[in-house]
């Protein structure tokens, strides 16, 4: 679990609500024909603005902003050098009994073709494609994210809106000027609260998700590959140690 998320949510929230309590009552900041407005325009415009699949699909997106977790590069450059050493001393075959221990799709795709005896060209062209449709998924879940972040604050507006309206049209009654006012407002506070504290953050914690998730992947690319052109394993570790800052390499050697 991103446990930064979480914390972000949770702590984001009581501060508002302390804040509430702290001025007045959290009652007044309960308005149902406002949460309708505000999040029943929101989920229609999205529902207008994407498929239906695409839609049903933010469920598992926010999952999996929430519960994502990135691997380690230092951990991949020494599984690689020990892929190289075993390539080179048995064979590509002898890296079958590896495989029950890999758990990422992506690098278990990619020894399945270097034990199949494919080319470097073969293996990279493939791969390549897979990294170019995980940035397309990826990149359309955060424009729906986005999309929805900007949604609530204009439909907290069509809220005002309609808060004003009801206020002006009822001037003679003190009631109802009160009551417009309160939906005006209350509206106005959830597009700005659940855009900025919810769907924008997750959104952009998606985009960074992504660029890592994609620095994993291109990782495996260069040493799969390089593996596949019989390189030593000292060569496939400095090929993918350049996608590592210079003060996180660590010194890797074989341990098989």
């Amino acid at each position: 679990m991103d446990i930064a998320t979480v914390i972000g949510v949770i702590f984001g929230f009581c501060v508002i609500i302390g804040t509430i309590l702290h001025e007045g009552k959290l009652s007044i900041f309960l308005n149902i024909p406002a949460l309708a407005i505000v999040f029943g325009g929101m989920t229609c415009a999205t529902m207008i603005h994407f498929s239906m699949k695409q839609f049903l699909g933010i469920f598992s997106l926010i999952k999996k902003t929430l519960f994502h977790k990135a691997d380690s590069p230092q951990e991949l450059v020494q599984n690689m050098v020990n892929y190289a050493a075993i390539n080179r001393r048995d064979g590509a075959l002898a890296l079958e009994q590896e495989m029950t221990k890999i758990k990422e799709p992506f690098l278990v795709k990619g020894m399945q073709m270097l034990i199949d005896g494919q080319d470097e060209e073969s293996i990279r062209g493939l791969l390549d494609l897979e990294i170019q449709y995980m940035e397309e998924r990826h990149s359309m879940g955060k424009k729906i994210l986005d999309f929805m972040g900007a949604s609530c604050p204009s439909f907290a507006m069509v809220g005002t809106l309609i808060g004003l309206i009801s206020m002006l049209s009822n001037m003679e009654s003190p009631d109802e000027i009160g009551r417009g006012m309160a939906v005006a407002l209350v509206c106005t506070f959830y597009g700005a609260l659940f855009a900025n504290l919810i769907f924008i953050p997750l959104g952009g914690k998606l985009g960074q998700h992504s660029k890592s998730e994609k620095l994993i992947m291109e990782m495996i690319v260069e040493g799969v590959c390089s593996i596949a052109k019989g390189d030593s394993p000292m060569a496939v570790r400095e090929k993918i140690q350049v996608f590592i800052s210079a003060k996180r390499r660590e010194p890797v050697k074989a341990q098989v």
